[in-house]
Parts: structure tokens; C-alpha cells; sequence
């Protein structure tokens, strides 16, 4: 479909929206017109009352002329002079799309790359142009899939496709408006619906009467009726837009493709995904990691650290990249699925051009650690920049579990506490599993109803591994309180505890087996305290 027609059915979407609109007006005006001339009393003044408050929300939404500007994302924006590599490849890109440049980029923190444009006249005219660019993205993809996705955005200029989104977001506002106040006003009629009949009920018990069950299921249903009418049209408006915007990736996968290389864009179409999943995993494992003991990563590597777990785990990811899901086009998806995207362009010609560019597109900044470093302060809320700084990795991981297993209630805490009426500490448990009184303690761990029902060896085996994981938690928690034990840090696994000086054990075993071997013979059928104990330095014993 060509730029013409587009905005053709953009623009016919658009003046759907406000034919419904007056059609609906029409109505209620015919609605009044028809009381007043047949009806007569009370009737009439009450139907004119509603008529023009439902009137109101739709007079508002065709009145919403402008179109919403979107806001940016918090990030960093930067000039040519500050970052000259980078505005020389986005200007030799989008001369090589027949476009103009955009006139501003701002680096995120967001595994994306987005181009908009605020037109005038309602996209008649063009408009200043923004680049949003993820430092994610420079940080896990090489120059050659950077140009691809860059390419692919600049093609979005080419079609015209951001300037015609200004009509179809100024539709799906104006819609997404009016069902809005509908529905407010209606949940604001059963809220003062609801009080009044809580106001004579209460009347009603206070004159020794049964009060009445409270029922606001009609209420407001004439606002919700209009909403749904809306409703329905912007499922319609949705699906065609929408359907139009998954033909418009596929031609600015094109561009990429004639600009950038074959290979370079199906490789960054398999990347981002990959990308998208690490990044989520590093935010979440690692760049997070000390927020429970209010400490941050040392400066700059909230984000920089990300580059170095893709570094460490470079194989992991290649699953991803091969076998990409194929998730079937729901009707309001916006892009197609990255599958075929990759099969279309896979299935081009060869064009020789899978060496080019192959270092890492972060090196086109000027001094990248410094950019890090000011997305920080761009990206994170105050609150959180205003937390110290960790030294290394290493010592946000050891403040992180500090404060964990400070903080750590488990399921034998509480049940603990419960049997013994006592603060739940582990020279109590140690105690408690010395007088044989275990599997009684266990009867009070929450327990699914196989469990609650099981007997002897089998509910024994059944609540084994909750002591277990339990015991194991508030032993380390006790040595974390007295400074004993620290915490190997590892970009590639888990972190790994170690306990300074503890030797291995009679086999050549790791410290960490020689404690779970004597926590298997603290919950074991006959319990046996003997081995924990002997690890445990005496003021833990007897706390």
C-alpha cells in the first residue's frame, strides 16, 4: 500500500470516529425531541438531563484537535560535536535511505531503537525528527547490525510512516478519551450509588432492621452501553492501523536490507531478541543486585556491567538466535513475527557483504564509560543515585546477601516461633531437634493437603527439603551476622558461598558439601546435630 493510500485510510479512520460521534449526537437529540413531544412531566426534564450528560464526554473528544505529543524516555541526548562517529553514521544512513536526518538522538537505557516525527497539519507537513537509541543495542550488537537497525528505522522516514502516525494516534486518543470518561462516569455512579445505599442501610440496623445487601449491578450501564459502542469502534480503528503498521515493517526490513546487507539485517533481527532476554536477566540478577542494602553498582556499570555478562556468557544466548519463535499475528500486534521478518529477508539474494563492520557498535562513541556513566544519571530515579557506590561487583554481592539472609523469615522461622513461643533463633532449633522434638515442629510448616495427610517416612520426605533449605538459610544467616562467610561473585553461575576457615573435609570435600552433609543429618529420619555443631563457632550454639 503506498504513502497515498495510507493516509488515505488513516485519514477515512479519522473521520469514522467523529461520523460515529455525530450519529450518536443525532440520536440523543432525536431521543429529546421525541419526549418532549410525546412525553410530558417529570419524565421529559429527567431524559434531557441524561441526553445531555452523555452528550458531554462526546462533544469533548471531537473537540480534542491537537494530537498528543509522547514524551520521550529519560536518557541522554547528544550533539555531533560530543559524539561526531556516531551523527556521521546516522547522517551517511539516512542520505543512503533518500531521507532527511533526524535533528536530535537520544541514547536510553532500553534494548530499542525508535524514530518519530511531529508534523504539522496533520502530517501534511514534516516536523522536527527524534532518534531514540538504546545503549543496550551499541552494547551487544556489532557496527555492521547497528547500520541494519538504523537503516530499518530511516526507512519508517522514507514511507512516511511517522508522519502519517500523527492521524492514527490522534484517533486512537480521541477514542481511547471518550471511552475513558464514559467509564469513569459510570464507576462515579456506582461509587455514589453504593454510598447511598450504605447510608440507609446503616439507618436500617440502627432502627434494630436487617440490613440490606448492597446491589449496584445496573447502575451507570447507560455510560458503559456508550463505551462499549466506542469500544467496539476502536477495535475496528486498532485492527486496521495496526494491520497497515506490520506492512510497514516489512518494507523498512527492505531498506535495511538494500542499505546495510542481507546477512547484517537478518543477524540483527535474530540478535535483538537474545539481547532483549540477557538484558532483562542482567537488570534483574545483577544491576539490581544491592537495592534490598541500598548500594549501587560502582559508578557506570549499572549499565556497563551488562557488557561484560554478554562477554562472560557470549555461547548462551546462540539458541535464541537460531530458533526463533513463531508466534502467531494477533490482530492488535503492531509488528510482525521476528521469524518471518527473518525468513523475507534471509530468502534475498546474496549480496557478499557478511564481513563488513564486525566490531562492536559501542566503540563509536567518543569515550563510552563516560556516556555510561551520564545515562545514570539521566535514567535512575534520585532516590536511588542517591545510594553509595559499591567498590566492585564483589562487595554489592556480599552487602546483598548480607541483607537477605538479614532479612530472610522462612517457613521454619515462622513455625519456630509458633511451637516455642520464643524468637525464632538457631541454637532454639538446635535445641528443639536435640530433644527429638523435629518432626513435631515440622507438623506446623504449611503443608499441602497430600502432605498434612501423609504419616511416618513419607510425611517425613515430604517436608524434608523445606527444613533443609531453611536450616541451610538461617546457619548462613547466622554466619553472615558475625562477619564468617563471604560470597564469590560470578558473571558465568550463581554466586558461590564461601566460609573462611573451613578446611575441607575428611574426603577432600568442598566446605560447602561438608554443610550440606551435616544439614542432611540435622533432618535426617533420627536427626543428628553432632556434625553442624561441631561447625558452628560456640556463640552461635548457645545465642
Amino acid at each position: 500500500m503506498g504513502a497515498m493510500l495510507r493516509a488515505l485510510r488513516a485519514l477515512v479512520l479519522l473521520l469514522g470516529f467523529y461520523l460515529l460521534s455525530l450519529v450518536l449526537l443525532a440520536a440523543l437529540i432525536g431521543l429529546d425531541v421525541l419526549v418532549f413531544t410525546w412525553g410530558h412531566g417529570p419524565l421529559t426534564a429527567k431524559v434531557g438531563f441524561v441526553t445531555v450528560l452523555l452528550a458531554i464526554p462526546v462533544v469533548r473528544g471531537m473537540l480534542m484537535l491537537r494530537t498528543p505529543k509522547g514524551e520521550d524516555p529519560p536518557g541522554v541526548p547528544v550533539t555531533e560535536a560530543a559524539e561526531p562517529r556516531l551523527w556521521a553514521l546516522v547522517r551517511e544512513l539516512a542520505a543512503a535511505a533518500g531521507t532527511r536526518a533526524p535533528d536530535r538522538v537520544l541514547l536510553t537505557g532500553e534494548v530499542n531503537a525508535s524514530v518519530s516525527e511531529q508534523p504539522r497539519l496533520l502530517g501534511l507537513l514534516p516536523g522536527p525528527r527524534h532518534l531514540t537509541l538504546g545503549v543496550p543495542l551499541l552494547t551487544g550488537l556489532t557496527e555492521a547490525q547497528l547500520r541494519a537497525v538504523l537503516a530499518h528505522e530511516f526507512g519508517h522516514f522514507t514511507g512516511g510512516d511517522t508522519r502519517l502516525s500523527a492521524l492514527v494516534v490522534r484517533g486512537r486518543v480521541q477514542i481511547g478519551r471518550v471511552i475513558g470518561q464514559f467509564h469513569a462516569k459510570a464507576d462515579d455512579k456506582v461509587a455514589a450509588d453504593r454510598t447511598r445505599q450504605q447510608r440507609a442501610s446503616a439507618k436500617r440496623v440502627a432502627k434494630g432492621k436487617k440490613a440490606k445487601e448492597i446491589d449496584t449491578s445496573g447502575v451507570g450501564a447507560t455510560y458503559r452501553t456508550m463505551a462499549r459502542i466506542y469500544t467496539a469502534y476502536g477495535k475496528l480503528y486498532l485492527r486496521a492501523s495496526l494491520s497497515t503498521a506490520r506492512g510497514q515493517e516489512y518494507a523498512a526490513d527492505l531498506t535495511a536490507a538494500r542499505i546495510a546487507g542481507r546477512d547484517a539485517t537478518a543477524s540483527a533481527l535474530r540478535e535483538i531478541p537474545a539481547l532483549t532476554a540477557a538484558h532483562d536477566f542482567y537488570l534483574d540478577s545483577y544491576a539490581t543486585l544491592g537495592l534490598a542494602a541500598r548500594l549501587l553498582p560502582p559508578r557506570g556499570e549499572f549499565f556497563g556491567g551488562f557488557g561484560q555478562l554478554l562477554a562472560a556468557r557470549e555461547p548462551e544466548p546462540a539458541g535464541l538466535r537460531t530458533k526463533l519463535p513463531r508466534v502467531p499475528v494477533g490482530p492488535y500486534d503492531s509488528h510482525p513475527p521476528t521469524a518471518d521478518r527473518v525468513r523475507r529477508i534471509e530468502a534475498l539474494p546474496a549480496d557478499g557483504r557478511a564481513d563488513e563492520a564486525t566490531g562492536a557498535a559501542l566503540a563509536l562513541l567518543t569515550d563510552p564509560a563516560r556516556t555510561l556513566a551520564a545515562l545514570e544519571d539521566a535514567v535512575l530515579l534520585d532516590e536511588l543515585l542517591a545510594y553509595p557506590r559499591a567498590s566492585g561487583w564483589e562487595e554489592l554481592l556480599n552487602a546483598s546477601m548480607a541483607a537477605d539472609l538479614s532479612a530472610a523469615r522462612t517457613p521454619l522461622h515462622r513455625a519456630l516461633t509458633a511451637y516455642t513461643g520464643q524468637p525464632a533463633t538457631l541454637a532454639a532449633l538446635l535445641d528443639v531437634i536435640d530433644d527429638g522434638r523435629l518432626w513435631r515442629l515440622a507438623e506446623r510448616l504449611p503443608l499441602s493437603e497430600e502432605a498434612a495427610a501423609a504419616k511416618g517416612r513419607a510425611f517425613r520426605a515430604f517436608v524434608r527439603p523445606t527444613l533443609h533449605r531453611s536450616l541451610r538459610t538461617m546457619v548462613l544467616a547466622e554466619f553472615s551476622a558475625r562477619s564468617l562467610l563471604r560470597w564469590e561473585f560470578s558473571w558465568t553461575g550463581p554466586a558461590t558461598v564461601r566460609l573462611p576457615g573451613w578446611g575441607a573435609g575428611a574426603e577432600g570435600d568442598s566446605p560447602e558439601a561438608v554443610l550440606d552433609a551435616a544439614l542432611e543429618d540435622a533432618v535426617a529420619d533420627h536427626p543428628d546435630t553432632d556434625r553442624l555443631r561441631a561447625l558452628l563457632p560456640p556463640v552461635i550454639q548457645h545465642a
